[in-house]
């Protein structure tokens, strides 16, 4: 009985590695930790399966950005136009960069994966430059989507 508990528990403890050790060549240790331990799919999977998390990570955090953005624009009505532009980046996020990264990894083209997280950073700095006029509502939201898609690209980038 003991074997078997003790034999059950290796294969748990190779993924815990690989996440670890996945995440210690990313520009945000303690990001790529928690995320990729949250998420049941991280577990028993391989580098290609944590940049799939990584990337559906992006991926719920521009929803939430976006969602955010639909709000701000009924309530702040004289930021208008620069949340007009965010808005058009993170749907670029969200229909471009994110299928674009699921299906290159899916399909073994690590580099194309690469580009759609690399171009979802920009998309983010993009946004949080269009505020010339004071601090920007969604400097949070943008952060976190940037830093996420960082991880997500330094994670990729291992498949290269």
């Amino acid at each position: 009985m003991m074997l078997m508990v003790h034999l059950h528990g290796i294969p748990q403890d190779k993924y815990q590695n690989l996440i670890e050790t996945t995440c210690k060549n990313t520009p945000n240790y303690q990001l790529c930790i928690y995320t990729l331990r949250a998420h049941p799919g991280s577990i028993n999977t391989d580098v290609e399966g944590l940049g799939l998390v990584m990337v559906y990570a992006v991926k719920a955090m521009a929803k939430e950005a976006r969602d955010a953005i639909k709000k701000l624009k009924g309530s702040r009505p004289e930021l208008r136009n620069a949340l007009n532009e965010c808005t058009k980046g993170y749907n670029a996020i969200l229909e471009a960069d994110v299928p674009e990264a699921v299906e290159a990894l899916t399909k073994g083209e690590p580099k194309f994966a690469e580009n759609g997280m690399a171009d979802s950073s920009v998309e983010t700095v993009l946004c949080e430059d269009r505020f010339k006029h004071g601090k920007s509502p969604l400097t949070r939201m943008n952060k976190a989507v940037r830093d996420l898609s960082d991880v997500a690209r330094a994670i990729i980038r291992n498949l290269l």
